[in-house]
């Protein structure tokens, strides 16, 4: 269990989108290596792919692409969003257990989020195609709000859902969603299940790492609880 001093006034948990409920890491990496192909831009690898993901789109153009300009990101924004969202076929199941965990959670009186460097159509469409969107009572993007790791994302779903930040706690599989949380004072779960391993995930020396988000529910129980 997380080492708390108050465990019972843990409110809110939120879950970052891709790597963390959702298989899509595949897609997006073959969705941009597809972007890049089309604007006719330098490749990128695999890894250099991997890694941006939970950025937003002109964070992660920067990343890969130091120094473009907005002409530049604007083209492979829309070159990507054309093919995740409408000709890339790569499925993007949930995780094992994702939905189940969920309804957990929210039957344990948790108010639940969403703080994700997708587009807000992209989640709404990701909400619809999983039936998802009834457990959580908000939701941030990355079009809607700063990118990660800046908290702002964060601090926005603490607020609106009027909770103390030290009544919370992130789930996410990137260091960007560890480093967001840790930025915001707000605790930290890592799981290694999506694009960064535990050796990154521990730089932002979040509170637990798990493998799967099964082990999440036996986490947040009361201490003393049986």
């Amino acid at each position: 269990m997380i080492p708390r001093s108050d465990a019972d006034a843990l409110a809110l948990v939120v879950f970052d989108w891709d790597g963390t409920l959702m298989d899509s890491v595949a897609r997006i990496v073959n969705s941009l290596r597809q972007a890049i192909d089309d604007i006719g831009a330098e490749p990128r690898s695999e890894s250099q792919l991997r890694d941006i993901i939970g950025l937003g789109v002109r964070q992660a153009t920067q990343a890969l692409y130091p120094g473009s300009d907005d002409a530049f990101t604007d083209a492979l924004a829309r070159a990507y969003r054309l093919h995740y969202l409408e000709l890339d076929t790569t499925p993007t199941p949930l995780y094992p257990g994702a939905e189940q965990v969920l309804e957990q959670l929210a039957g344990r009186g948790f108010l639940l989020a969403v703080a994700t460097g997708k587009s807000r159509r992209g989640l709404d469409a990701a909400l619809e195609q999983t039936s998802l969107g009834r457990f959580f009572d908000a939701t941030a993007t990355a079009d809607e709000h700063p990118s990660k790791p800046d908290p702002g994302m964060l601090g926005y779903l603490v607020d609106r859902l009027g909770v103390d930040g030290r009544d919370a706690v992130m789930v996410g599989d990137s260091s960007y969603d560890l480093e967001m949380a840790q930025r915001l004072g707000v605790a930290g779960i890592g799981i290694t299940h999506g694009v960064h391993c535990a050796e990154i995930l521990l730089r932002h020396a979040p509170l637990a790492l798990i493998g799967s988000l099964g082990e999440l529910p036996p986490l947040l129980e009361p201490r003393g609880s049986s």
